[in-house]
């Protein structure tokens, strides 16, 4: 119970009198006046509606504020005299424009009215005739009849055989409930659609030896309950169900008006007001009581506040029951109450008030003169501006920041009374009490404020609260998060710190990463990889396992895990650190990374499915100082593998030629050297031919070089090799080989061996069999090259001279009897020259020289004797000039005049195009595919230990041999 003596009050509403509306006839500022003898009123739909009674049967005299226009159509006229008679059991409509009009619905009083907020249905009880039970009549204020509103349903208001008096009348929202209470203590329920009479159902729902003071519906869901009220108890029907079950909430009532429902920021309670206090009802039990002193009488809910008009003076509610009389004229106070915050709203004195009404977002106050009080409330902001000095000054903060609440103050008002109620407890010592009013603050006042403020206090744990609940709210930056860390680490507060950084995913509210570097500097490594971990940053999980923990393995693992792209970057960026620690696993990881990767964790997600590979040679360099796994490495990918990088065969020739070169055991040497040849030999080195050769040569493995020389067609190269290290017979063997392919080498051969000192006979014969079987050199320049050698004897070269001398001899021979054929030939046709010149010609033919028949007239006749048939001709020539007999010879004989022509003076004509043409290369190409160059022969490097002069000499015996041979 809570005495509302120790409330504070405040002014939230001003008051004023109801003003005439302005027009030709109102005196300015006038105040509206209602008809006399208005006793009843609701209000609703756009309008304040009044009922009216007449004690005594006539009016004292005209309505006080009546004039032209306040009457509308259809509507009853205002009396125009002071004594004139009066219509009885008007119901009037007041709108917001202030222009009154009404309507007769009984012919003596209207008792009671109820206007429904949802539809624009009004219920009425009065009465036509003394005596004679009240009548109960539904209007249907949208339709008209005869410029009234339509009455849909009348029937009497009587509950059973025996006259009773209504007391109180409520309808339900739905229009499917109708309560009336009576003064006998009868409830009369109708039930179904109270607009008709054939829809509905009337039954007493009620019995009792008190009067009904008040009624009210409470819908909660599909749960309809009834609260009924008397002098004497209260009791909730529950309507939902057949039997209408009822419970008794309390054993004491109140009088008329005094009960009230409350709205949903109540949760619909039903409010009972008794002279001592006022109680909360929920439909099954009572809720908060309220202790306001007074006798009440007239209780009004109205958006959140309890409207409550009491006088001073105590009286028996029971006293009450008939409503205020008009005589009574005592002073009575209008207190308006905030039951959440528990303070007074407003409160005045009135003269006798009939009711309160609310509409249009106002109170209006109807006192017994016909005035109407208008009560405006104040504007959220001037409300709490005028009330926040006075708390403020007093401390009272809890109770602005409740008021600024329950007056729905925006989220920056709020945020700067609790600010200011944080700053008041901090100026007092009040750390812990402060530090929530500034967390109440988060979202609207900058961190900083709060952080300073705690800083240079020292107070670690209120910071450490406030900072909780920023990243809590998802308000943190990454300055924020690094200073929680570190307070959780000067406290060392491990608890904390784990339930901070082990929350769910879903619930993470700062920046992971910074939270891992300010962990990670202040030593926590197992709470830093913990967090990396979880979020997936994979980067510093590393970083710390192989930096600060050096668990190499646990990373080698972690890496394995991780999908294939960032186990690649990972392999790369670590794949040396973990080769030195733990080569083994690392290799094993490798050979898996470039193959068939396949994430090791147990997770299998729609990504793992599909299987990648990895370029191997990029992870060569990962091996550095580790041969051994190298090799296994670069043998498994060639083995499972066979399209790996050309860089992978590169490193293992050269891996496997290393392992040659400097194994000492002939057996495991000699496995060694079948492997690299093996390798050599698989056809991987087509592309690079050079990289292997010099990886070969610097090795000097003899038979991969012979090997490439002979894949490159480097005939001349496998020569030389072969003369270096003075393989006479394989020298000889090369030549066999490859001298068809490339006739120099028995050239190069007769050198070679000219130049030797030593006794080779028998290879100088050989070669010299085979340049004269070939007829590869002049005679001559065998001649000179076998001069260099002083143990080469006359008696080499017998035979080779001997046949070569019996062969010219042969070819002279042969020679002049081709001049002297020649020379007959050419007497002969000078001859026939001068014959043709100096004698006429006869043709003889008689037959055609190309179809062999007689020769008819048309012919063709050639001097050189031939005749044709002169169809045949012009069938088989191509011109008409030349015989077609003789003409293909004759023009091999024009061709070979032409070729010589076009020799002649060859060198000058190259000259003379090659400095006049712009471009000079292609001249070269056009004269080179043309074959006028010589061929030159490449000689490559001959064997050490020669001089220079005999390395000259030899060189001009090789060009002159060429130049003699090509002239």
């Amino acid at each position: 119970m809570a005495a509302y003596l120790q409330w504070r009050r405040f002014v939230f509403f001003d008051r004023e009198l109801l003003k005439e509306p302005p027009g030709p006839e109102a005196a300015a500022g006038k105040a509206f006046v209602l008809p006399p003898g208005i006793t009843v009123c609701d209000s609703g739909r756009g309008s304040l509606v009044f009922g009216d009674i007449l004690c005594g049967g006539r009016r004292a005299g005209p309505a006080p504020g009546s004039g032209p226009g306040r009457a509308a159509a259809g509507t009853a006229a205002l009396p125009g005299g002071p004594l004139g008679p009066a219509a009885l059991g008007q119901i009037w409509f007041l709108p917001r424009s202030l222009q009154l009009s009404g309507f007769q619905a009984y012919k003596l009083r209207v008792t009671h009215l109820y206007q429904l907020k949802q539809h624009s249905i009004l219920v009425s009880v009065g009465e036509d005739e003394e005596g004679i039970n009240p009548l109960v009549k539904v209007w249907n204020l949208e339709k008209r009849d005869g410029g009234n509103p339509l009455c849909t349903r009348i029937f009497p208001a009587i509950p059973g055989n025996k006259p009773t008096v209504v007391s109180c009348l409520t309808v339900h929202e739905n229009l499917n409930f109708m309560a009336i209470g009576f003064a006998d203590g009868s409830v009369v329920l109708t039930k179904g659609d109270i607009t008709r009479d054939r829809h509905s159902k009337t039954q007493i729902l009620h019995e009792g030896s008190y009067p009904v003071t008040g009624l009210a519906f409470r819908q909660s869901g599909k749960t309809t309950h009834l609260f009924v009220v008397t002098t004497e108890n209260i009791q909730s029907y529950l309507l939902s169900v057949k039997d209408y079950s009822h419970l008794e909430l309390d054993t004491h009532g109140c009088g008329l008006h005094c009960s009230s429902l409350s709205d949903p920021s109540q949760d619909l309670q039903f409010i009972v007001a008794g002279n001592e206090c006022v109680y909360l009802y929920q439909p099954d039990e009572r809720g908060p009581c309220f202790a306001f002193e007074g006798q009440k009488l007239i209780v009004h809910w109205y958006r959140g506040y309890l409207i409550i008009v009491s006088k001073d003076r105590k009286t028996s509610p029971k006293s009450e029951f008939a409503g205020n009389e008009a005589q009574n004229s005592d002073k009575q106070v209008l207190n308006i109450y905030d039951l959440c915050n528990k303070f007074i709203a407003y409160s005045s004195i009135f003269d006798d008030v009939v009711d309160v009404l609310a509409e249009w977002g106002s109170l209006y106050v109807l006192t017994r003169d016909g005035k109407i009080h208008v009560l405006q409330e104040k504007d959220a902001q001037t409300k709490l501006e005028a009330c926040k000095s006075m708390l403020f000054r007093k401390n009272l903060f809890e109770m602005a920041i409740n008021l600024a609440k329950s007056h729905h103050l925006d989220s920056d008002g709020l945020s700067e009374i609790f600010r200011q109620y944080g700053d008041h407890l901090y100026n007092k010592g009040n750390h812990d009490g402060a530090i929530q009013q500034y967390i109440r603050t988060i979202g609207k006042l900058e961190p900083s404020y709060v952080i300073r403020k705690f800083l240079d206090a020292q107070r670690i744990h209120n910071l450490t609260a406030y900072l909780q609940t920023l990243h809590l709210q998802s308000l943190a930056n990454a300055d924020h998060t690094t200073l929680l860390l570190n307070c959780y680490t000067k406290l060392k507060d491990s608890t904390k710190l784990e339930e901070f950084i082990k929350a769910s995913e879903s619930e993470v509210r700062f920046d992971v990463e910074t939270a891992i570097k300010v962990l990670r500097q202040a030593g926590y490594y197992s709470h830093a990889v913990y967090l990396a971990e979880k979020h997936a940053h994979h980067e510093w999980y590393l970083k710390i396992q192989l930096e600060d923990i050096k668990n190499y393995q646990e990373a080698l693992h972690y890496i394995g895990k991780l999908p294939f792209d960032q186990a690649e970057s990972n392999m790369k960026r670590y794949g040396k650190i973990l080769m030195h620690h733990v080569p083994k696993e690392t290799t094993e990881l490798l050979k898996n990374l470039c193959t068939d990767y396949q994430p090791s964790g147990d997770n299998e997600g729609p990504g793992m499915l599909e299987r990648r590979k990895a370029n191997s040679e990029e992870f060569i360099p990962v091996f550095a100082n580790n041969s051994r796994e190298l090799k296994a490495f670069l043998e498994h990918m060639t083995e499972v593998q066979s399209d790996s990088p050309q860089g992978v065969y590169d490193t293992l020739l050269e891996l496997r030629l290393q392992n040659w070169a400097h194994e000492l055991d002939k057996q495991i040497k000699e496995k060694l050297h079948n492997e690299a040849l093996t390798l050599l030999k698989s056809g991987r080195f087509k592309t690079v031919f050079d990289k292997a050769l010099v990886l070969c040569q610097m090795h000097n493995f003899k038979d991969g070089v012979l090997y490439l020389y002979e894949q490159g067609k480097l005939f001349q190269q496998i020569m030389h090799y072969h003369m270096q290290n003075e393989q006479y017979k394989k020298v000889i063997e090369v030549c066999e080989l490859y001298g068809d392919q490339e006739a120099c080498l028995w050239e190069q051969a007769l050198g070679y061996f000219a130049r030797k000192e030593e006794d080779c006979k028998e290879y100088i014969a050989a070669v010299l069999k085979h340049i004269e079987n070939k007829n590869l050199m002049p005679p001559l320049l065998v001649v000179q090259t076998l001069a260099h050698n002083s143990t080469a004897t006359l008696s080499v070269i017998k035979d080779y001279l001997v046949s070569k001398l019996q062969k010219q001899s042969c070819q002279i021979e042969q020679d002049g009897q081709r001049i002297q054929k020649y020379r007959e030939e050419t007497t002969r046709i000078r001859q026939e020259i001068e014959e043709l010149k100096a004698s006429p010609k006869i043709f003889q033919k008689t037959k055609c020289s190309i179809c062999t028949s007689a020769l008819e007239l048309p012919s063709v006749h050639f001097l050189c004797g031939h005749s044709f048939h002169q169809h045949c001709f012009e069938s088989y020539s191509e011109s008409d000039s030349e015989c077609p007999t003789c003409m293909p010879e004759n023009r091999k004989v024009m061709d070979m005049i032409r070729a010589q022509e076009q020799k002649r003076d060859l060198h000058d004509q190259f000259q003379h195009q090659l400095k006049c043409s712009n471009d000079g290369f292609s001249v070269v190409a056009d004269f080179f595919g043309r074959g006028v160059f010589n061929k030159l022969t490449l000689i490559t490097d001959l064997p050490s230990g020669k001089s220079a002069t005999t390395i000259e000499a030899g060189l001009q015996r090789e060009l002159l041999m060429h130049t003699k041979r090509s002239t």
